[in-house]
């Protein structure tokens, strides 16, 4: 009776363990991720070592919305964390240090810290979008992206727009370390 007993506690504890695996699975491969901020180029917003929680869920029934913090496969065979510059059908264009999306003027509250802190201006050179992907607005189901370090970014600048196949989600959550804990901007 008592080897029974045990044999049922012990095959009750595989089972919760295996469903606890399988739930855990289920939230990471469908639902949540973790990835870690690797390099400087969304600094001051997020550092390098930051990890972060990507809701891989968001975009499957939402479309990204301007200044998302997203995680994307780069044609390097690399995760990029980048923030939402141009949506689909945008004109951007930079001219002294101000974004302009469709023509208007658009501020950039992110960046507000670190322009007052920048001992060398502008942030971010001039340019039209024309010059960066070889189109006058961001093509259909793509996104034009660009790290908060302007100066030290590989973005859409340089690797083109974001086909939205290729973004795996939205990041907003810095879970570690304690001392960047909460949500990012």
């Amino acid at each position: 009776m008592d080897e029974n007993k045990t044999k049922n506690e012990t095959w009750e504890w595989i089972k919760a363990l295996l469903i606890a695996f399988g739930l855990v699975a289920i939230i990471r491969v469908f639902l949540f991720t973790p990835i870690v901020v690797d390099g400087e180029s969304m600094m001051p917003t997020l550092k390098d070592g930051d990890k972060m929680l990507v809701n891989k869920i968001g975009y499957t029934i939402g479309e990204p919305k301007r200044f998302d913090v997203i995680v994307f496969h780069a044609p390097e065979q690399k995760d990029y964390i980048k923030r939402v510059i141009g949506l689909p059908g945008d004109e951007i264009a930079y001219e002294n240090d101000v974004l302009y999306v469709n023509g208007e003027a658009v501020e950039e509250p992110y960046l507000a810290q670190y322009k007052e802190e920048a001992t060398e201006l502008p942030l971010t050179e001039d340019f039209v979008l024309e010059d960066k992907i070889q189109s006058t607005i961001v093509p259909d189901d793509h996104v034009f992206v660009m790290g908060d370090n302007r100066r030290r970014s590989k973005d859409s600048r340089h690797i083109g727009a974001v086909p939205m196949e290729e973004v795996i989600g939205k990041t907003k959550f810095v879970f570690w370390p304690m001392k960047n804990f909460g949500l990012v901007d």
